[in-house]
């Protein structure tokens, strides 16, 4: 492996940092992103229990905000419970917005490194052709010189889109994720606002 780096040549070095970056995001992700902790499937039958044993209280609405991201919707929506229902789901949309921005976290500079990989790929091709065209002269041609002019050029074309496809994949799957969870979030935050309106 290190004699691929040294062949590639210094234009690499962006490329194995922008490498190191996307699978530290991709595996940090990976863990965040657990619709067990975002989003319990047991929260809302449990929140109707609790209506149901007492009413809404402050320690209550504490522990849900504590629980997930779900639980701080709903600890929005219960917050206002006694609000009108237009003010109700104006509260749940303004967390519902801070929620969505703490699950995209990292996600654009993802993104971008699934974008720029290839540049900084095509970067090094040029590098590479510019020592690959240096090396012929008036008198004759380098040959290690042209050799090492193909070497750069060829192995940062590879490692350009070796960093690229997989962080665009990465940041496609983590994006459908997103919306996933925040429009099943949505559904279960609307569920019980009717609840709260006497509304089901």
């Amino acid at each position: 492996m290190w004699q691929i780096i040294l062949a590639a040549g210094w234009p690499i070095w962006p490329l194995i940092i922008a490498s190191v970056v996307a699978v530290a995001i991709i595996g940090e992700r990976l863990f965040a992103l657990r619709e067990g902790i975002i989003a319990p499937k047991n929260l809302l039958p449990e929140v109707q229990k609790w209506l149901a044993a007492g009413g809404i209280n402050r320690d209550m609405i504490e522990r849900l905000e504590q629980n997930s991201q779900l639980g701080r919707v709903f600890a929005t929506a219960l917050a206002t419970a006694k609000q009108s229902r237009d003010i109700t789901k104006e509260s749940i949309e303004e967390t519902a917005r801070a929620v969505a921005h703490d699950l995209e976290k990292y996600l654009a500079t993802l993104g971008t490194i699934a974008t720029v990989a290839p540049l900084l790929g095509l970067l090094g091709t040029v590098i590479g052709m510019v020592e690959l065209f240096g090396a012929f002269t008036t008198t004759g041609h380098d040959v290690a010189q042209f050799a090492r002019g193909i070497s750069v050029a060829l192995y940062n074309t590879a490692a350009g889109i070796v960093v690229a496809v997989p962080a665009m994949i990465a940041y496609r799957y983590f994006r459908t994720k997103v919306d996933a969870i925040l429009i099943d979030m949505e559904q279960q935050a609307i569920k019980l606002v009717e609840i709260l309106h006497g509304e089901r």
